[in-house]
Order: structure tokens, then sequence, then C-alpha cells
């Protein structure tokens, strides 16, 4: 049967309507319509990724800055935690592991533009929402504009700005962005405040912005001066319930940008004077995609890449012109000189969330190992970052019929277009349950009907129509669009949909998957799903690692699997096969049961519910290369070091794995508490 669209009404394009925009001191430029983002003349769609800079080690910065560029990430985010810096009031540290200068030159040696969001206020699950413990305990209120509490701001944004000044933009640097708060949803008075203090301090950036999620209304925001990011999780682990939750609808096609859910513990519904935010003045924007999500002891979701994948396609069928991840690379807290950095419910909030592990199953983990929404999300990227100036202009129309999450036999659909030409969307996949397959599927787009296919099993994809690849018209494809390197077009086979391409005036083409299809002086390449997953384009060269993750690092090509790697760069003409042999020896692991050996400094973590009881081992690895796999069920598992807590894990149902050179050398302790049935699980 044809599948078709809702009538397409073209908007009208507004530039100069916001305080926004900049320029280079070389003339290049980045501007802000009410559709979309531009960049030296062009649509543009930046593809961001948090990573919280703080959480880590520097010695990791820029290997783990290349992982994500070599994933398609262009824009690298990352919040300011004021606790981190001024833990003591007055004593600032910006060294070490806190030096934000050093991750933004990291980022830009990486090849990374760099949003910094710098708060005051930012959540991000940590102490206070990053509020140190003595602000907590000033007479005065916070996130307000009384002087006193501006005073202070004042003085954190001078320090701020002292670290990283000559790095904006607007003086050839890498930061294109800022963000002011976070989840600030009923006071626009303040937000307006906080950017006018931080231009008078001297942050300049073509890009403001702030969250815009609350009740369907939107935040209340300065509506010229900044523009509103949105988001989608897969899952909601700061729901109260410990029962599954209704379907998400993050995984049927809308226009709808506003996620009232995300924050829900900690934001109320605040329109009653008719507030709502003119959304058709700002591009649609997103800075918390879910990339995993966060683990807290009563909720406890097993994400996987599908999870991730559809949702991220579905937000860009639906529009999203600023794709934002939020984690994109797991982290590891600190802990402070005073107390844990983590939230709690002892600092005040309803969630407990481990002391140390800030992994949040992110496409790139806690430890730099790499997850499958990592492989799937770049097959988004590189076709945004290829073809994302003919994409943003085109606007989202929705399938004739609205599907709900609930119905899992219609066809998941939606289209982008600019009238001429556009991409089909199509999702069929639902985060727990199972879509039913859909035979002989016809869409038609009003411009051309594409021949029938089957929809099968967990599948999401893009089909291109009227696509000009180098003059040549391509009036549909059943594969989906990857990358383009000079005149050679990557496409990936989508499952049990078999590749066909139809140029005008030229019969149909069938291609069978690695073979070259050469029409008019452009060569087409299907690669497998599969092949695509491991494909990376790294500064305009495509390379497919052999079931590998590639990277570039220092000019020399990388695998994240340690050991002997091999894989494939495109010449132009075929692929060169390349083996690289690295010495590797995977450190074995020994665990001996154990008497208590010391009374944990961090037992109420083990102990959150009370009278758990608990299982000491000690840990000895061989050497200090590969991870260890700690297997069994638990509540919470503690690592100590030396007597140092080093890691810690909310059992989730995964084998809990830990690099070795964590624990080399050491003294090391494993304890796990018991288990109950006391808190959500999808194991």
């Amino acid at each position: 049967m044809p599948y078709q669209f809702k009538d397409y009404k073209k908007s009208k394009i507004l530039t100069n309507h916001l305080n926004m925009g900049g320029k280079s001191p070389d003339g290049k430029e980045i501007n802000v319509t009410n559709l979309y983002f531009m960049r030296d003349g062009k649509p543009w769609i930046g593809v961001m990724g948090e990573y919280h800079f703080v959480r880590d080690s520097r010695d990791h910065w820029y290997r783990e800055l290349c992982k994500m560029r070599a994933g398609g990430i262009t824009v690298a985010a990352t919040y300011l935690f004021w606790i981190y810096h001024e833990e003591a009031e007055g004593d600032f540290d910006f060294t070490g592991d806190r030096d934000i200068r050093q991750f933004i030159l990291d980022a830009q040696r990486a090849g990374l533009d760099v949003f910094i969001r710098i708060g005051p206020w930012v959540h991000g699950e940590c102490r206070n929402g990053g509020f140190p413990d003595w602000l907590m305990h000033k007479p005065y209120r916070l996130r307000d504009n009384n002087s006193e509490y501006m005073e202070k701001v004042h003085i954190w944004y001078e320090k701020i700005y002292e670290q990283i000044q000559g790095l904006f933009y607007k003086d050839g640097g890498n930061i294109i962005g800022i963000q002011f708060e976070n989840e600030l949803a009923d006071n626009a008075a303040h937000l307006l405040a906080l950017k006018k203090l931080a231009l008078n301090i001297g942050f300049q950036a073509p890009i403001y912005t702030v969250t815009g999620w609350n009740s369907a209304y939107g935040a209340k925001i300065p509506v010229d001066d900044v523009v509103p990011v949105f988001g989608a999780y897969p899952e909601e682990p700061w729901a109260q319930s410990i029962k599954k939750l209704p379907l998400s609808t993050h995984y049927v096609f809308n226009k709808s940008r506003n996620d009232t859910a995300i924050g829900a513990d900690l934001l109320t519904d605040v329109d009653e004077d008719g507030w709502r935010l003119p959304y058709e003045r700002y591009p649609f924007a997103t800075c918390e995609l879910g990339g995993g999500i966060q683990i807290t002891h009563h909720r406890r979701p097993l994400i996987n890449g599908m999870d991730i994948y559809a949702l991220s396609l579905v937000k860009l069928g639906s529009g999203n012109n600023l794709v934002g991840y939020y984690m994109y690379k797991g982290g590891t807290n600190k802990i402070g000189r005073m107390s844990t950095l983590n939230e709690s419910k002892a600092t005040g909030y309803p969630n407990d969330y481990s002391i140390r592990s800030y992994d949040f199953q992110a496409p790139i983990s806690e430890y730099g190992e790499i997850r499958e929404q990592y492989r799937l999300l770049n097959m988004l990227h590189m076709f945004v970052n290829d073809f994302g100036d003919i994409l943003a202009p085109m606007e989202a129309v929705t399938a004739k019929t609205e599907i709900i999450a609930d119905d899992l036999t219609s066809l998941r659909y939606c289209m982008r277009t600019n009238e001429n030409s556009g991409f089909i969307f199509v999702n069929h996949y639902q985060r727990s349950a199972k879509l039913e397959d859909i035979h002989n599927v016809v869409i038609d787009t009003g411009k051309v009907q594409f021949p029938p296919i089957d929809i099968c099993g967990d599948v999401s994809f893009i089909l291109p129509f009227y696509m000009n690849l180098s003059g040549n018209m391509l009036e549909y494809a059943t594969a989906q669009p990857l990358c383009q390197t000079g005149h050679t077009y990557f496409f990936a086979a989508v499952n049990k949909i078999a590749a066909e391409y139809k140029f005008t005036g030229n019969d149909i083409l069938n291609q069978k998957t690695e073979s070259i299809l050469k029409i008019n002086g452009i060569q087409i390449i299907t690669l497998s799903w599969d092949r695509a997953k491991y494909a990376r384009k790294i500064f305009d060269t495509l390379y497919i690692g052999d079931h590998c993750d590639l990277y570039e690092c220092d000019g020399k090509i990388c695998s994240v699997q340690e050991g002997d790697f091999a894989y494939d760069r495109w010449n132009g003409s075929e692929f060169e096969h390349h083996i690289v042999n690295q010495d590797f020896i995977q450190a074995d692991a020994k665990f001996e049961p154990v008497h208590e050996p010391f009374v944990s400094p961090y037992a109420d973590e083990l102990n959150i519910g009370g009278g758990r009881k608990r299982i000491w081992k000690k840990v000895t690895v061989s050497n200090h290369t590969g991870f260890i796999e700690i297997q069994g069920q638990y509540d919470v598992a503690q690592i100590y070091a030396d007597g140092e807590l080093i890691a810690d894990n909310f059992y989730y149902g995964r084998p809990w794995r830990v690099p070795a050179k964590l624990l080399y050398g050491k003294e090391c302790y494993l304890v796990m508490s018991e288990m109950r049935n006391d808190y959500y699980r999808e194991f």
C-alpha cells in the first residue's frame, strides 16, 4: 500500500532576528536562522557530544576527543562544575584534571569545536547541581538576580574567563557556543542577567543557549538572546517508580521538541500566565539526546545500541538541526576534599547515584571502550557531516496518519523536504516492545514513488530522493547514504532491502555490496550494514575497521581495541588492506575471598536500604594491560586500591569491566553488597 505524507507548507526564513552570530579573524562566520544554523554562508548541522573533562584524567583527554572525532562528533560540549573548582570559598583550582584551558586546546588539536556550559547551576548528577557546599549555606536566594548571589556568580565567571580568554571563535579559537544555567524553566530575567554578566566580563560566542524544556509551553527564556535546546532519553531513571514505564514516544516521528519528562524530578509546570515558547523563531536544536542513561539505585535500565540510534534518527527526521548527545563519553566522579561529589538523597535529591561511576552507558564508556551505539550513530553523523548543508533547510513533514508509541503494527515514517527533493526516515524499532514486520511498503513522496520494500526486524534507516550526486540526479535509492569522498559516494544496505538506484535518464541499477557502480563520472559503493558500522571518515579519508574501532591520534591510525588489528583504506579507486601488529598481553585477575580487611569509608553506598550483607575479595592482576571482568550479581560493588575508592558500580545486568592498570601494582579489594528485589531491572 502507498504511504503518503501531510501537505508541505514552506516556512519563511528569518535571519538576523536574534542577538546571535559571530565572525572569526579570518572572515569565517556562524549565524542562526529560525530553521537552521549557518556556517560560512552554508546551512550547517553540528554534531555535539558531551564530555566532562573533570570526570576524566587530562592524560586521556586528547585520545578520547580523537575517538569522538572519529565517531562523527564535531563539537565537544562540557560542563563547568563550580564545586570542582572552588570547593572551599575563595580557593580556586583549574590545575591538573580541572584545567579547562588545556581541555579546549586538546579539542582544537583533535579537530573539534567546543560548547562550554558555564552554569552557574548545571545539575549533571553532580553534588548540589554543581554548587559548592559553602554557597548552599549562604543566607540569600540562589539562581536569582539578588546582588549577593550575582556577586558570587561574577567572581565565578571571571575565574572561568581568566582560564579561557583568547580561545573564543572571535579570537580564532574553537569555542563556538555558551550555555547559561540548566533546567531553569521560569526565570527569563535571570537568564538574561547571566548572559549580560558574561558579555561584560568578555565571554563572546556565535551561539548562546539555554535548556528549553519544562511543560508543553516551554521554558521562560529571554526570547531574542538565546536559542532553546532540547533533549530526549530512551528511559527515565529519575522516575520514582520501580516498574516498567509506558512505551516511550521518542520512537515515533512528531515535530514536538519538548520532552517534559527530562528533569521531572526537579521541574514543575509554570504556565499560569499563558506563556508559550515561540518555537518558530529557533532551529530545532538538542543538547541532551541520550547517548545512554545513567543508573540510579532504584532504576537500572539496560541500554542497547538501537535504543540510542533509533531515537536520534527519529529526532533527525523530525527536524533536529543541532544533534547534541548527553553523555557521549562517560566519566568518573572525583572525591572532593570535604565530600563525595555525586548527587544523592543525602544532598537533597530524590535519587541515589554511584559515588565514582558516571559511565552513563555512553557510546564511549567511562574507561574508553566503544559501545554499539557509537558505531550506529556514526552512520548518521557521516551523513549529517557530508550532506548537512542539503538536509538542514529541509523541513519535517509527518505521515498522513499520526502514529502513537503503543501502535506496534503501523509504519513509522517521516520526510524532510524542500519540496523538490528530500530524505525519507523510517524507524522500525520501539524500545521495550517488538514491532510487527511490514511487507510491500510503497512510500510516495508526491515527487517519487519508491519500489515496494519489506521492513523487517529492528531497523531504522534513511532513503534519499532527488539527490544531486555531482550533477547526477538520483531519483531514489533504497539504501542509506553515508558519506562522500571525492566523486565516490558510499551507501549502507539496509537489512533485507535490496540496494537499488534510479538515476534520471537511466534504468534501475541494482548493486551488490562492496561492488563499484560507475555512472557519469561518479562511483557508488554499497557497504553491508555490518561493514558500515565500522566505517570511519577521518579527515576526508574513509577507513573500515575489521571489526575494530578506528580513530586517528597524532597522525596515526589507531584501534580502540588493544592488540593486533586490520583495516581497509579507500584510495579513490579501491580499498587497500592494512594489518597492524601490536604487543598485547591480556591481564589475568585473581579473586581471593577474605574477611573484611577494613571498614569501608563509603559503607553507606553499599548499604542503601539497610542491612545488606557484604562479600570481600582480594584482587590481584598480572599486568597493566587489558580489562578485568567482574562477574556475578550484586547490589553495589566497590574497588579499593591502596585504601582509596577507585571505582564502583550498581549492577544492571552486564559484567563490570575495569582497566587492569587501575589495579596493577596496588593492594586491591573488591566488596559487593547483597542484591535485593527493590529496584527496576531489565535483566
